[in-house]
């Protein structure tokens, strides 16, 4: 039998809040092995991040009270280590990869000094050296035009790009153990594939044993020696992959597996009127250069992308990151400029002023990937709600609370609750308020931008949903972006593949995942195994 190499024994973590102490994880104990993986699952709240940065002791100093227990890293005791001690063990014995790059990343400095700052911190590498290495990481994570990132910004690439910089960050010193809290979530399926194999490679290189922490159980089967279920701060079940996905043995897991998405999109109409007609739609952005900033050339974002949204049905995108996705919503919503005619209930808006298109804006709403970032944290729900009716709608305050009430009636919240803040809730109630927000003004269509992403399987169950149970009862149109197959299938009518900003192929949706025709699609239907 290997000897761990992390031992958690016993460990209660709480939060202090005035006299009292909030209790978040209770008696959780855990071992990883060297060249092991040990996936840690369960909702949103369930303590598993607690449990992650508890081990490097990255939780907040002042408010944070270990209550009992040990963490054990390879003889030492985390919980007695001097601040300096623990800075030589983080990033360099230990990497850690987390959920939000934005956070992580330092937006003042570009990609390559950040990555070659944590070499000179823990390697004394010289600067030359370290760009070779830095530009050597973002290659093996898969970033195209490598060279170019290593001068870029973090806010210069895309979500998924991120994600891969902070990969790249976690593992370039080659620690023993990795915690991986969410690493792929803003990933889409190709990538995360290559993520995940670049993973397990890494391991087997250099036997580094792997804490990952994930809601989405498709990864789990992938890439897990064992499993341990957490539920409300609890461990409720450890196993080995096979035993949790063909013997489960506490109910909670069992929903967690049967939570996957799954059934059809809402029945509908073959003949349903447009409400979309979106011909030849193209987002260039220009290079300019030289004293005169002349155009020099263009980034082709959106090259000549093409489809009809009928009323009261949903179309996917689907793509990996960097593909056109939001671009193309962004477009269609005309939030950016774009060539190309785009018919809105069979009128051409494609040319009209931003104030010509005021009187459209009610009937266009949008939902966003983060609902935390997507909502004002200064706002109280009602206020977040009810942003909208002051601007299109001439309503007495009490006609306005009713309508607020109403909304969050829809979406499954208290209105009772329409008072606290957005940092109140947990993420899959900040996704409902977003969509309450959409909501309240009676929208023809809704624009879907990665609206489950962050969520775990659970929650994302219940969002899709209610989205489609909004979908049948108020005939909305929905354009639904996603690098999540199983989703798209789930509730899109029909899906659009998108590759460096073009569309390779659509069509139906069930015809896309049954008989894809291009290679790309295949490659990202077999990759998601839909």
């Amino acid at each position: 039998m290997v000897k761990p190499i992390l031992t958690i024994e016993n460990l209660s973590v709480g939060f202090q809040s005035g006299e009292s102490v909030n209790q978040v994880t209770y008696d959780v104990s855990l071992a990883i092995r060297r060249g092991e993986t040990l996936a840690l699952v369960g909702e949103s709240g369930s303590g598993k991040s607690v449990t992650a940065n508890a081990i490097l002791r990255l939780l907040p100093k002042s408010s944070t009270r270990y209550i009992g227990g040990h963490v054990m890293y390879d003889g030492t005791d985390m919980m007695t280590c001097s601040e300096r001690e623990m800075r030589r063990m983080r990033g360099d014995r230990i990497g850690m990869i987390f959920q939000e790059p934005m956070m992580s990343l330092n937006p003042l400095h570009k990609v390559g000094r950040q990555l070659c700052e944590t070499l000179a911190i823990h390697r004394g590498t010289r600067q030359k050296e370290a760009e070779k290495r830095a530009l050597s990481w973002l290659k093996k994570v898969g970033i195209r035009n490598a060279e170019k990132r290593l001068t870029a910004y973090p806010h210069e690439l895309s979500g998924g790009e991120r994600q891969r910089v902070m990969i790249a960050m976690a593992l370039i010193n080659e620690p023993e153990l990795l915690i991986a809290d969410e690493p792929t979530t803003a990933l889409d399926v190709s990538v995360q594939a290559q993520i995940l194999e670049l993973l397990k490679d890494l391991q087997q290189e250099m036997g580094m044993a792997m804490l990952f922490i994930t809601h989405d159980l498709s990864i789990v089967r992938r890439i897990a020696d064992r499993v341990a279920v957490m539920q409300l701060g609890r461990l409720v079940e450890t196993d080995t992959r096979e035993v949790i996905f063909t013997n489960p043995s506490d109910p909670y897991t069992i929903k967690l597996i049967n939570s996957d998405p799954s059934g059809s999109p809402v029945p509908v109409a073959s003949n349903a009127e447009p409400l979309f007609d979106i011909n030849d739609l193209r987002v260039w952005f220009p290079i300019t250069g030289g004293i005169l900033k002349r155009v020099k050339g263009h980034i082709k974002a959106v090259t000549d992308v093409s489809f009809i949204l009928r009323k009261g049905h949903s179309v996917g995108l689907v793509g990996e990151s960097g593909s056109g996705k939001s671009t193309t919503g962004m477009a269609v919503l005309k939030l950016l400029n774009s060539e190309g005619r785009i018919y809105f209930d069979g009128i051409d808006i494609s040319d009209l002023s931003r104030k010509q298109m005021l009187p459209y804006r009610s009937k266009l709403q949008v939902v966003f990937q983060d609902p935390f970032s997507a909502l004002n944290p200064r706002m109280s729900v009602a206020q977040i709600i009810g942003e909208g009716l002051k601007i299109h709608k001439s309503l007495t305050p009490e006609e306005e609370e009713n309508v607020i009430c109403e909304a969050m009636r829809e979406v499954e919240l208290d209105p009772e609750t329409r008072h606290r803040y957005p940092n109140e809730f947990s993420g899959g109630q900040r996704q409902r308020i977003a969509i309450a927000r959409a909501l309240v003004l009676k929208p023809e269509f809704i624009l879907l931008d990665e609206p489950t992403s962050s969520l775990d399987r659970t929650v994302q169950f219940q969002v899709l949903s209610l989205l489609k149970s909004l979908q049948q009862k108020y005939g909305l149109s929905y354009l639904f972006i996603s690098h999540d197959l199983h989703v798209v299938k789930s509730l899109c009518h029909y899906t659009l593949v998108l590759r460096n900003g073009q569309v390779v192929e659509q069509g139906d949706t069930a015809r896309i995942f049954s008989e894809p025709q291009h290679a790309y699609t295949r490659e990202l239907v077999n990759l998601s195994s839909v």
